[in-house]
């Protein structure tokens, strides 16, 4: 027998792991005959040897390599039956990637070679025998050093919390501040000339698209298109190497890009996707869960294992029942929360990750993880409460612990100002964080995340400006995106010169906006909506990595500029004034020992909404009064907080509007009104004097003390002084 330096290890950790001596390798398969696993040179293109790892311990497979250092380039070959009707589709000829892999080389180039089975039969019970690994990725061994020195998270409130969603990419590729070797990167995202403008926007945590390693489908590639999104991951530890400056330092570029938000006061939220795997369905290549153990990975029909569930849409489902499985997600989220010391996530097809075999179930097992885990519990967790599958709309449907987005505020939203009727009661209920779907087991208003675009649909522009989608630049004859868009060109499809149809427009820009950031719950702003980028009527850029999609900064606006300022203002009035982001959820019943409500709802006369105003398809415009003496906590204490009148005027026509009477000593003072966005000192208005609401218009009053009060006059002229100038825009106006 010859002698082998490899040693037996031990089976964990999973992966890949260098203890300052040597590599430890484990890789778990329940249904593997033997592993194999093949070194390569620094290139990743020649192979050098392979090493069958000797032991198997508890369904894993380990060896221990004593001169392997950080740097190895490495995959697995993993031998097994290949019985795709029993749901096993092991063929040792294809290279896989580490499922632990902490970092990636090289680029996937597809051919027939990736695949399991012959392309050319268009049969998956076939057999092919041809190397893949001239075609695949490779995995490396790190280091995991890194020198962050104070660097602290934020730790932002859950009530404090305004989130930005982005793209690492599309963020900064056209940023003209930029050295052209940043652009489109981590270290571009952490140049001092993004985090400032963030920062000064007023936002407080900056949500990613996905940026854990990624493929480029085929099908998209051959349109000359590419995966802009990024919800196709194949490495659930990796960060994506095309978001680097230097490929081979993704990973230490993206603690760097961490550590420079966090010294800014910005959390990082990673938006990620464990419901399912590039590698698709039965037709699909195998490149790594498939081959090292199908069976155990994916979600199959119990009937007939040789084909799919496909709640995800995209092919296959990860078996999170799986214990293995659901160990891999929870290691990876662990991971990310510490080593990489990311915030929280945002996590896609969320109704997936909570299914067993008998369907969704709040008390699941990855849900029940993520609650009791010291780590996980204690990050912020937000679930995207729907699938494709059978009882997949959850939303409100998440245990304690988890924030949802709330897609029922986005339409009701949308609805109420494009002028629908009807919409007054259920608007009501959305702009008191949904309480209707929240409000059970002690969740709190901020589990409703709330927001009107998403980077799935229109961005709030488009949403002003197109009634129908145009999403011809995608090649798929306008089959793609969503057609219930609720959306209202105001009189014209796309760009237009008309200067009333631009006005409304700007104006309901505002009115959007100011309805995301005046409600109770957690605002959610799409990227470039504060300056009104257009993606030119497409809504669904996934496969658009090109101008289409990246924020073009030097071309925004006079008029971007102005609804920049004012998202700057109402988001400092919201940081201003707790009463719009409170802690428990409106009730609207008396509080008998004090004799008031935390809200009344207020017709235009003045008076409060009963049924017969709430029944009005007609009622397009009404007042929602938040009374800054409602007790905020369970602890009886004296209210110090602000008493705001918001007033929503969804009317073509201006609307009269009877202010309640203020009690004695005090009078209403005007923070917003969308109708004129530069207020910049509050405007007092006596009641008895009605105030003229603009068609389709919203406003937000303060009410002050003639005497005291000045902490409510500080908050709100630091906000409107906020609102006098734009973030720093580079090259805009």
């Amino acid at each position: 027998m010859r002698p082998t330096r490899i040693r037996e290890g031990l089976p964990f950790p999973l992966g890949a792991s260098w203890d300052g001596v040597g590599v430890n390798f484990a890789l778990f398969s329940a249904h593997a005959t033997k592993v194999e696993l093949c070194l390569f040179d620094d290139s990743g293109e020649t192979e050098l040897e392979r090493l069958e790892l000797p032991e198997y311990t508890d369904e894993v497979w380990h060896g221990y390599l004593p001169d392997a250092r950080p740097g190895t380039i490495y995959g697995y070959r993993v031998h097994g039956p290949h019985a795709p009707d029993a749901g096993h589709r092991f063929n040792h000829h294809k290279l896989l990637l580490d499922p632990y892999a902490k970092a990636i080389i090289g680029d996937l180039a597809w051919g027939p070679e990736l695949f399991g089975y012959r392309m050319e039969s268009a049969d998956d019970q076939t057999f092919d025998d041809r190397d893949s690994s001239r075609l695949m990725p490779k995995c490396r061994v790190i280091d995991p050093a890194f020198t962050w020195g104070r660097e602290r998270s934020p730790a932002v409130p859950w009530d404090r919390t305004v989130i930005y969603e982005t793209h690492v990419k599309g963020m900064t590729k056209l940023h003209p501040g930029l050295p052209e070797d940043m652009r489109g990167t981590y270290a571009g995202l952490a140049a001092p000339e993004v985090v400032d403008y963030l920062r000064n926007l007023g936002v407080t945590s900056v949500e990613l698209l996905p940026v854990h390693t990624f493929l480029n489908d085929q099908f998209l590639l051959d349109k000359g298109l590419t995966n802009y999104w990024g919800y196709n991951t194949i490495a659930f530890f990796a960060p994506a190497r095309r978001y680097a400056r230097t490929p081979s330092f993704a990973f230490s570029e993206f603690k760097e890009m961490v550590a420079r938000l966090h010294d800014a006061g910005l959390e990082l939220i990673l938006d990620v996707v464990y419901n399912h795997t590039a590698e698709g369905n039965e037709f699909g290549p195998t490149l790594s869960f498939k081959g090292i153990d199908n069976a155990s990975y994916y979600r199959l029909l119990p009937e007939t294992p040789r084909w799919y569930m496909n709640d995800a849409g995209t092919g296959n489902t990860l078996n999170l029942s799986h214990p293995r499985v659901l160990q891999m997600v929870t290691d990876s989220l662990r991971y990310w929360a510490t080593e990489m010391r990311v915030d929280g996530f945002r996590f896609d097809l969320a109704t997936i990750l909570g299914r067993e075999t008998h369907g969704f179930d709040e008390g699941g097992g990855f849900l029940d993880s993520c609650r009791q885990d010291p780590v996980l519990s204690r990050v912020k967790l937000i679930a995207e409460p729907w699938d494709c599958g059978p009882g997949g709309y959850q939303v409100g449907g998440f245990p304690p612990g988890w924030s949802e987005w709330n897609d029922r505020f986005r339409d009701q939203v949308r609805a109420f100002w494009r002028g629908d009727e009807g919409q007054a009661p259920e608007l009501a209920a959305r702009l008191s964080a949904s309480a209707d779907l929240f409000n059970r087991r002690g969740r709190k208003p901020w589990a409703s995340i709330n927001f009107i675009t998403a980077h799935d649909g229109f961005t709030l522009n488009d949403l002003v400006s197109y009634d129908d989608k145009h999403n011809e630049a995608n090649g798929e004859g306008g089959q793609d995106g969503h057609n219930h868009n609720l959306s209202w060109n105001h009189g014209v499809e796309g760009p237009t010169d008309d200067p009333e149809i631009v006005e409304l427009r700007e104006r309901q820009k505002r009115n959007l906006l100011a309805t995301l950031l005046l409600s109770q719950g957690t605002p959610m702003i799409l990227a470039g909506d504060e300056f009104g980028r257009t993606q030119q009527g497409n809504n669904n850029v996934y496969c658009q990595d090109n101008e289409l999609s990246w924020l073009n900064w030097a071309g925004v606006s006079a008029e971007g500029l102005g609804l920049a300022a004012f998202t700057r203002k109402l988001i400092a009035l919201r940081q201003g004034f707790p009463v719009l982001r409170r802690a428990r959820f409106l009730t609207g019943a008396v509080n008998e020992e004090l004799g008031i409500k935390d809200v009344t709802w207020v017709t235009p006369s003045g008076t409060e909404m009963e049924n017969g105003h709430w029944d009005d398809p007609h009622a397009r415009c009404f007042g929602m009064l938040l009374d800054g003496r409602a007790q905020a906590t369970g602890i009886r204490r004296p209210a110090a907080d602000a008493t705001l009148l918001a007033i929503f005027n969804a009317h073509h026509d201006g609307v009269e509007f009877a202010l309640p009477e203020p009690p004695a000593g005090q009078r209403w003072l005007l923070l917003v009104d969308t109708n004129k966005p530069e207020v910049e000192e509050p405007e007092p208005f006596e009641f008895g004097h009605p105030y003229m609401v603009t068609g389709r218009s919203l406003l937000l009053f303060v009410l002050h003390p003639e005497r005291g009060g000045r902490a409510i006059l500080a908050a709100a002229r630091t906000a409107l002084l906020a609102g006098t100038t734009p973030p720093p825009i580079p090259g805009g106006g």
